[in-house]
């Protein structure tokens, strides 16, 4: 089938994207939903990363395929597990991307997402592609998150930490460092803490810069700082500003 794959910049839409084009689908376009305010890299959602949307155009021309994007209008408003069509709420924001992009490419009958273990967001994604007859692909959906890693880093895709908001992750130490850089020490925090080794409590998320999907070139980050939050109870919270 033709995909298009939703992108947040992050290691998990790239490696599901991979998934895909290995079970025999083409990739032909990538969606991203950023901030509504371009001054903001952050946004407080239940759906979406939002942290190094700037880099995102830069994927579709690595990638030679095109971009569509949209502005964040919404808000997470319908907050039970199971979604109905909300107005207002964020969700109706990839509903609208989803519908201009199939409409812009006939051709595409499915949609790739990165979810591994969030129902509230595999549960949206899989209401709005309902909504347009599109099928919704989750290779990596309940995978083991040792397997996901391992495989993440074996594929050749380059990813590195963005953002830490856990025990045991320390900004100055972990930074900017390559998935395959911090496994051995995501790993040990699984072990100590129960952590997520993928991150999918939070506890960081990361930015692509090189992927087997990328036929013309890779990200190089130029210039990139530190920014530090709220402290939490039991860790320091940063992140990388571009």
């Amino acid at each position: 089938m033709k995909a298009v794959a939703l992108v947040s910049g992050g290691k998990d839409s790239f490696y599901s994207m991979w998934l895909a084009t290995q079970a025999g689908h083409e990739i032909v376009a990538i969606g991203n939903l950023l901030p509504a305010d371009p001054e903001v890299d952050e946004l407080d959602s239940y759906m979406y990363q939002t942290v190094g949307h700037q880099i995102i155009d830069s994927y579709a021309a690595c990638m030679g395929v095109p971009v569509y994007r949209r502005r964040i209008k919404g808000r997470s408003k319908a907050q039970d597990m199971a979604y109905a069509q909300t107005e207002g709420d964020e969700v109706e924001d990839l509903y609208a991307l989803l519908a201009y992009i199939k409409e812009s490419i006939p051709q595409v009958t499915a949609v790739c997402c990165g979810a591994i273990a969030s129902d509230y967001q595999r549960l949206r994604v899989e209401s709005v592609c309902a909504r347009l007859n599109l099928v919704s692909l989750a290779y990596m959906w309940h995978q083991p998150q040792r397997t996901l890693l391992n495989g993440m880093i074996s594929s050749g895709m380059h990813a590195i930490l963005i953002k830490v908001a856990a025990l045991g992750l320390e900004p100055h130490k972990h930074l900017g460092k390559s998935l395959q850089q911090v496994q051995p020490h995501l790993l040990k925090l699984n072990e100590l803490y129960g952590s997520n080794v993928c991150g999918e409590g939070g506890e960081f998320e990361s930015l692509t810069l090189d992927s087997p999907l990328f036929k013309y070139g890779r990200v190089v980050l130029d210039k990139s700082e530190a920014k530090e939050g709220m402290t939490l109870p039991d860790a320091s919270m940063a992140q990388i500003q571009k």
